[in-house]
């Protein structure tokens, strides 16, 4: 299985693909699946023809994979921390449309990939909406702050996150490894000494 950042949106209206590879040339976007009108599998490639990512449209409805990666979703947020967030996840899930799984390829390491990457799915979440998700790291609110602590044991480095108080988001910088860090945000606390965003 591998590697997926995804969108989860609120807008389920079809993005243009002319405006998807305005945003990601000189990079190759194709559709293997479905049109230019309706595309539903767009794949982002080098111009060698390395492929980057291959991009899923799941439309959120009974009977459909996007209504059954939704109800895995809700099921496996209860299992994190911090709790505020949970809350706060299963009350939001239940308002998305469409989920964008984006499956990171070979090429997202070589060249500028992980650029044109980011280019496609920031431009997708602007036309989509919601919030993002990504595989071993979380959820993130509707501004891309992670809310949800999905990462391993080992992580380190900086990161921007988020903490609700009295219903409004206190995004910061922390420090993934540093444990009282960690501590404060499983919490649903600011960390002291963090930078405010």
């Amino acid at each position: 299985m591998g590697y997926y950042i995804r969108v989860l949106g609120k807008k389920l209206h079809n993005i243009p693909v002319q405006e998807l590879r305005e945003v990601t040339q000189p990079f190759v976007l194709s559709i293997s699946e479905g049109d230019d009108d309706a595309w539903e599998q767009p794949t982002l490639a080098h111009k060698s023809g390395q492929a980057i990512a291959v991009v899923e449209k799941n439309p959120v409805s009974e009977g459909q994979l996007g209504a059954e990666e939704l109800r895995e979703f809700f099921d496996e947020v209860s299992h994190y921390k911090p709790a505020t967030a949970v809350t706060w996840l299963q009350h939001y899930l239940p308002t998305v449309k469409v989920i964008y799984a984006f499956q990171l390829l070979s090429g997202t390491d070589v060249d500028d990939g992980w650029m044109a990457l980011h280019s496609l799915y920031s431009a997708v979440w602007k036309h989509a909406g919601g919030i993002l998700q990504a595989d071993g790291e979380g959820f993130c609110d509707e501004e891309g702050f992670t809310i949800l602590w999905q990462f391993t044991e080992h992580v380190t480095g900086q990161w921007k996150m988020g903490v609700i108080k009295n219903g409004r988001w206190i995004h910061f910088e922390m420090s993934l490894g540093n444990e009282l860090h960690r501590k404060a945000f499983w919490s649903g606390e600011v960390p002291d000494g963090v930078k405010l965003l």
